[in-house]
């Protein structure tokens, strides 16, 4: 059964049919008996997707929806929103992954009885994951912004940190029991009541919540369930899909959540009956896990403005400094990236804390499918209203927001949690970094991702310098550019430790990696990386000391470190990297540089006549589209292959293919030897032939790809003309702050193929010079700053 109510935008339209945005611009001005906007604005209209699905099929433009899109698109067109999709989405899946009988006895039969049986299969399952001893969590999950890791609101609304048991049966505001509320007690206890009877609040029913759990449990086995219950809750299903619900279950429920996790209800879930169908559908196919993070990976690519994400090699090496650990906190969760990344072991506990009740429980759905480890939720504002005081954990993992000014400063000047002295105003990473502290037992070790300004502002030195003396922060790691966003950053990571006593003769590790930094945009490298940190961390914290590598780590005394600034940047006390070779390797660059320009010399194209400019009959790149003479096609899939990506800055720089893509359902385009790729934006005429290089790269985003046919047109001859500046500028069109390059109205000249071949070596020679010219110039550009730095250091003298 189709779900009317989900709706999909133009662009979801082009990948359900494989064609661009203009083209379905083109159905509807063409077909009158195309889909009519059901929501969404003028400029970006919605459509009923089963309507679509529908139309597509009449016209013979759609065989079968792919499943991965179509449970995609349900997701992302749902009335309640994609987050609240994809809670509904997570829920179901961790029923499947735990108790997959379960399921199949609740999903036989039509919707409504779905909506009816599946809120208790839930609350059981979500019980035995996420309660302590079945003390189910407090209130309802409210509503909120849907932020990266936002700190500064208070917590959800009715929530209650520490999952407190709050009654046994589900009460409206008024605080009169609705006629198919559920006792929460006799979920946790296995379906009795409180005084050891069946349950008849059970949707299930004591007997056939015992035969869903075996094996050999069949469809049949739950047809006969008829308990008050189930016909109430059936009822309330009925009202809500008539649109006339009674007063009672309008009412929202004040206890129906497993900690940070909602469990919908009965009219919540009507809507979300074709999704929970196909998203069982693809579990069978992908698992319930894959199917989750690839729904989830896929939400967080289309709102990238709306986290700040923590990328996975990030997490690992995060996880990594911090070791293994029975007790993980991560008091802002985000998604959950930072507990997912540590290493599993036996009867460990994780603690996910954050302050946007969506994030919180996608975070312990994500957690409960990756692990078996005791997943514990809370909403709220860690700062202001910290859920568990109490706790002492083994490591605490944390990428705190930067540069929060609302974070309690004036509600919390007396907090017992300031032991290394009260932050400043513009010093929340602080706050983040001493709660941390307090939150571990003596000798636990926390990792927290800060930014390079936590370092040394002056309104912190004296809590980094109490940090130092007392032998809290053990390590300083100065990142790559580009490790986490902000991306032109050099983030930094504090490895600190609860000191049982201060060491008699304290000293920090300090490591920089920034010369791992990658290349273009394709990233650090991080196995270079990880390789450097965490050995120099695992010698450090076993030895009491490391071995220094000049340029990339070394053991400093605290008392060093101590002065009027107290800065902890590692580039400021390192040594430089050595340079006892460095004469040689100058000599060896101006070696290949003296190579590189009599090869320009040689590459250097003869003086032309003064001839009179010819004219030849043109014709359009669309045009030899459409006639077969190349193919056309666009980047921006990732694919399921892990493969490098082009991506435009490569094309326009000429460096390797350094880029990467999310995985997606529709293929990448690949590149074979011979296909010209065009960059569309930036308003340069600049063209790249696919060499062994760049073949059987990625095609990233914001480049069209030209496949000539060999026997009709010279892939130099299509590249050279692509390139020329009024051919450019004719085919170009203009907006406020940039430049687009329409591809298919540039211009090439009609030739026979021997004088396209003709022009095309010409043009080849051409591109074989201006490389040549940009490896002098960087040879030129390394020759000099190596000079400047042998002349500093004392490695080259003056003579």
């Amino acid at each position: 059964m189709q779900d009317n109510a989900t709706e999909v935008t133009a662009a979801g339209i082009a990948r359900l049919a494989g064609v661009g945005r203009a083209a379905v611009s083109n159905w509807r001005r063409r077909h009158t008996d195309f889909p009519k906007p059901v929501g969404g604005t003028e400029a970006s209209p919605a459509f009923a997707l089963a309507e679509v699905e529908a139309w597509l099929r009449r016209q013979g433009k759609l065989a079968e929806v792919p499943l991965r899109e179509r449970v995609w698109q349900q997701l992302a067109g749902h009335p309640e929103g994609p987050v609240a999709a994809l809670a509904h989405a997570g829920c179901v899946l961790l029923l499947i992954h735990d108790r997959p009988t379960v399921w199949l006895e609740v999903s036989a039969g039509s919707d409504a009885r779905l909506a009816a049986m599946l809120p208790e299969a839930l609350r059981q399952v979500l019980t035995m994951r996420f309660t302590d001893g079945g003390r189910v969590g407090g209130g309802r999950v409210g509503g909120g912004q849907v932020g990266g890791r936002s700190t500064s609101g208070g917590p959800g609304a009715g929530a209650r940190p520490g999952g407190v048991h709050d009654g046994t049966s589900a009460v409206t505001p008024s605080g009169v029991n609705e006629p198919g509320a559920v006792n929460t007690e006799a979920a946790v206890h296995g379906g009795t009541g409180s005084n050891g009877s069946p349950s008849v609040n059970s949707p299930l029913g004591p007997q056939n919540a015992t035969a869903m759990n075996t094996p050999s449990a069949t469809r049949d086995a739950a047809e006969p369930v008829n308990t008050p219950s189930t016909r109430a809750a059936e009822a309330e299903v009925h009202a809500a899909r008539e649109g006339h619900r009674p007063p009672a279950v309008n009412a929202r429920r004040t206890v129906n959540s497993i900690g940070a996790v909602h469990i919908p209800t009965g009219p919540e879930i009507l809507p979300s009956a074709p999704l929970l169908r196909g998203a069982a559908e693809l579990a069978a196919e992908l698992g319930a896990r894959q199917t989750f993070e690839f729904l989830l990976g896929r939400h967080l690519d289309a709102n990238p403005r709306q986290y700040t994400l923590t990328p996975a090699e990030l997490a690992r090496l995060m996880a990594g400094l911090a070791g293994p650990a029975r007790t993980v906190l991560d008091p802002a969760c985000g998604t959950g990236a930072l507990l997912r990344a540590v290493e599993t072991h036996p009867d460990q506990e994780l603690y996910a804390r954050d302050s946007a009740p969506e994030l919180a429980a996608l975070t312990m759905l994500r957690l409960a499918l990756h692990t078996r480890a005791d997943v514990h939720g809370a909403i709220g504002d860690t700062l202001r209203a910290d859920a568990r005081p109490e706790l002492r954990a083994d490591a605490v993992l944390c990428h705190p927001p930067f540069n929060e000014r609302n974070w309690g400063h004036d509600e919390l000047a007396y907090d017992p949690r300031w032991e290394y002295g009260f932050p400043a105003r513009t010093e929340s990473e602080l706050a983040w970094v001493q709660h941390a502290l307090a939150r571990l037992r003596d000798g636990g070790t926390a990792v927290l991702l800060m930014p390079p300004a936590a370092a040394s502002r002056r309104s912190g030195r004296r809590i980094r310098a109490d940090l130092l003396r007392r032998g809290a922060l053990r390590a300083v790691v100065a990142l790559p550019v580009g490790a986490a966003p902000p991306y032109n950053i050099p983030l930094h990571l504090w490895v600190l430790r609860r000191p049982g006593q201060a060491p008699a003769q304290p000293e920090v590790l300090l490591v920089d990696a920034g010369q791992f930094a990658g290349e273009g945009r394709g990233g650090p490298d991080w196995l270079a990386v990880q390789e450097a940190v965490l050995d120099a961390w695992r010698a450090f914290d076993r030895d009491g000391g490391v071995e220094e590598r000049p340029g990339v780590a070394r053991c400093v005394p605290v008392i060093e470190l101590l002065d009027d600034d107290v800065d902890l940047a590692p580039a400021r006390h390192l040594p430089p990297p050595t340079a006892a070779d460095g004469a040689e390797q100058l000599t060896a660059v101006r070696e290949r540089l003296g190579e590189t320009l009599r090869l320009t010399t040689g590459l250097t194209p003869a003086p032309t006549g003064a001839d009179r400019p010819v004219r030849w009959p043109l014709t359009t790149v669309g045009e030899l589209a459409r006639g077969g003479a190349l193919v056309m096609r666009t980047g921006g899939n990732g694919g399921h292959a892990r493969v490098p990506v082009l991506t435009d800055h490569d094309v326009l720089a000429g460096t390797a293919p350094s880029g990467t893509l999310p995985a997606s359902e529709e293929e990448a385009v690949l590149t074979e030897p011979g296909d010209v790729v065009v960059p569309v934006l930036g308003g340069g005429a600049v063209v790249r032939v696919v060499d062994d290089v760049t073949r059987g790269a990625a095609l990233g985003r914001n480049l069209v790809l030209l496949r000539p046919d060999p026997a009709a047109l010279d892939a130099w001859f299509l590249a050279g003309f692509l390139r020329g500046t009024a051919n450019n500028r004719q085919a170009s069109s203009y907006a406020s702050t940039a430049t687009r390059l329409d591809v298919r109205r540039l211009q090439l000249p009609r030739l026979p193929l021997d004088e396209q071949r003709r022009y095309g070596a010409r043009f080849r020679a051409l591109d074989e010079f201006e490389r040549a010219l940009r490896l002098a110039s960087r040879l030129g550009d390394q020759l000099v700053r190596g000079m400047y730095d042998g002349l500093t250091d004392g490695t080259v003298t003056p003579d």
